[in-house]
């Protein structure tokens, strides 16, 4: 009877042992799977778009005299997330490397704050002598408006990336990116006769920008998915003066102003 049970025992100990084997083995063979979509790598020409979730936020040089009070910041500026699409244009170069331009709208929003008020009247308690003889005005009590600036920003986005991935493997492809960027932001307000002390801040329109970007390529049956991070840095000063006439509480605490920004992206083609 003993020997019958160690028998039993032995032979499930056996079976459960060879099926888990083959689940394993299934699990992780690659041979006998099937590959989506084999030959679009070999296209010159693919297609597709993309949407993005982003963090565009402002990296500033501000003026030593009116934008600091010591080693604290009187400008502060606060990022918040937006969303974005475009196109997708690639053309293959060889079997690792490809061109990229993916043309896109990204609607953008920023806050600024300027805590440069009480600075700057003790530094000129009756006013700044301006370049016509005048003297500034001095706020005392400035408003919300005056205070905390709201930038709404909307931007045309051309970035021409040179792509580079590794082997495929099975259904996915690991690759990185990097390229140029021209911007051009439709609400820059850049030629209004109006500034800050209308409460209208202004930018450039045109502007320029490098990007570098990293991901994965999953290929599945009727199209292809990328998630991917990308980076995206402005080259330009963004910063358009105020008039020579307006108080130095904003523009003229700011030396150079350049937007940054990081997306996650996710492509279809």
């Amino acid at each position: 009877m003993k020997q019958r049970l160690l028998k039993i025992l032995s032979l499930i100990i056996l079976s459960g042992s060879t099926i888990q084997a083959q689940n394993y083995n299934n699990l992780f063979r690659t041979r006998d799977r099937a590959h989506n979509r084999e030959g679009v790598d070999l296209e010159k020409f693919s297609y597709g778009f993309y949407l993005a979730a982003n963090n565009f936020d402002f990296k500033m040089n501000l003026n030593p005299t009116l934008g600091m009070d010591g080693n604290k910041n009187l400008v502060e500026s606060k990022s918040t997330y937006s969303f974005g699409a475009g196109l997708i244009g690639k053309m293959r170069l060889n079997a690792f490397l490809d061109l990229r331009i993916e043309p896109g709208l990204h609607f953008v929003q920023r806050d600024l704050t300027f805590n440069t008020f009480d600075h700057v009247n003790e530094l000129y308690p009756s006013g700044v002598l301006l370049p016509n003889g005048d003297i500034s005005q001095v706020i005392l009590d400035p408003d919300e408006s005056m205070i905390k600036k709201t930038v709404k920003s909307t931007y045309i986005d051309v970035p021409v990336l040179l792509e580079i991935h590794g082997d495929r493997w099975y259904n996915s492809r690991p690759y990185a990116a990097a390229g140029i960027n021209y911007l051009m932001n439709l609400q820059s307000n850049e030629t209004s006769e109006s500034d800050n002390q209308q409460n209208v801040f202004r930018s450039t329109s045109h502007n320029f920008g490098w990007s570098a970007e990293i991901g994965i390529q999953f290929y599945f049956q009727n199209f292809k998915f990328t998630p991917a991070i990308r980076g995206t840095f402005f080259t330009n000063n963004e910063l358009v003066a105020d008039k020579a006439t307006t108080p130095p509480y904003w523009t003229s605490a700011i030396s150079t102003l350049q937007s940054r920004a990081f997306m996650l992206v996710l492509k279809f083609e």
